[in-house]
């Protein structure tokens, strides 16, 4: 395919080229696993990913057999890449921009096949922007003005694509620092973003954002994390919290061996504080496995913990999009 065209959907005819993938445009789409908005069960994809056609057949094929409805793809990255061409002027402006994707193209088939598409945009996260104004750090403050205006001005973009939602990602301050009462300004500049989104954009597309796994847990309520990540705060302006409860991340030994109760316990303590839609991302990846547990055993311990806590649906995480075990699984 030439680069000037889109790589990832081409219409031809009655058939649609998906990754080198030609699929029937004739075919009977699968049944909608729940209704719109409702217990998805879906994963993250780059857009490098749909290129690949292995990916794209094996996504497809969970699809048709029911194993997932719903997938996750960047439109904005943690490079600062913006993976359609967009017509905001600063990711023109600053090289953001590569047109990867063409989702007027994407997104009508992926609907046909009964999927809820998500996407994901990196916020404050944003190398790119961060060069063109001359900071030291690829992490931009949260009460930047241009960064809160340049993703603001995605978001609309992104809003008027086609997608199902957006799931903010990277909307925080970074990591590191101790936890102390000092950090009021930055909750204010976080929650201060999503509730403009909001104002902007709930009445067009639902909103979600990815939290820590660690904003679950009681002392989250403190305001004592530089992160700037409250849970009371952030729920009032999201349809759908994702908190990215990866038991490997956890160094107490216990959780580390028990991927159940990280969820468990997790999405426990926070339906205790808030009254918000939960569907979580769980590990699809094989780090820190316990020496009793295949992949596909970690997986299913954190789907049972899921579901037993009510969780609305669940998203699954692989940095490599290999989601070969999760399909075993499902």
């Amino acid at each position: 395919m030439s680069r000037a065209k889109p790589l990832i959907l081409v219409a031809l005819s009655a058939l649609i080229v998906v990754a080198g993938v030609l699929i029937s445009a004739e075919q009977t789409p699968p049944r909608i696993l729940a209704p719109p908005g409702s217990a998805r069960v879906g994963i993250y994809l780059t857009s490098h990913a749909l290129r690949v056609s292995e990916i794209v057949e094996a996504f497809l094929a969970a699809r048709a057999e029911d194993k997932l409805d719903a997938l996750v793809i960047n439109v904005k990255n943690m490079h600062g890449e913006v993976t359609y061409a967009s017509a905001v002027p600063l990711a023109r402006q600053i090289g953001a921009s590569t047109g990867r994707v063409d989702f007027a193209l994407l997104l009508p088939e992926l609907h046909r096949r009964g999927f809820y598409v998500i996407a994901r945009q990196v916020v404050f996260f944003d190398p790119a922007l961060a060069r063109h104004l001359g900071l030291e750090e690829d992490w931009i403050p949260a009460d930047h003005p241009t960064a809160r205006s340049y993703n603001l001005a995605l978001a609309e973009e992104v809003a008027s694509l086609g997608f199902d939602e957006i799931q903010f990602d990277y909307i925080r301050y970074a990591d590191g620092g101790e936890l102390v009462p000092a950090y009021a300004d930055r909750y204010e500049a976080i929650e201060g973003f999503l509730a403009e989104a909001h104002d902007r954009l709930s009445d067009r597309i639902a909103l979600s954002a990815d939290l820590f796994g660690r904003v679950l847990w009681p002392w989250n309520e403190r305001l004592i994390d530089p992160i700037g990540q409250s849970l009371e705060g952030i729920c009032p302006h999201l349809d759908f919290v994702s908190p990215m409860l990866y038991p490997s991340h956890y160094v107490e030994p216990t959780y580390q061996e028990n991927p159940f109760a990280v969820v468990s316990d997790a999405l426990l303590g926070a339906t205790e504080r808030v009254s918000a839609r939960f569907r979580p991302f769980l590990q699809a990846f094989d780090m820190k496995l316990p020496e009793n547990m295949t992949l596909e055993t970690y997986i299913l311990e954190q789907i049972r913990a899921a579901r037993e806590t009510g969780a609305d649906g669940y998203l699954f995480w692989h940095p490599a999009c290999d989601y070969t075990a999760l399909y075993n699984v499902l």
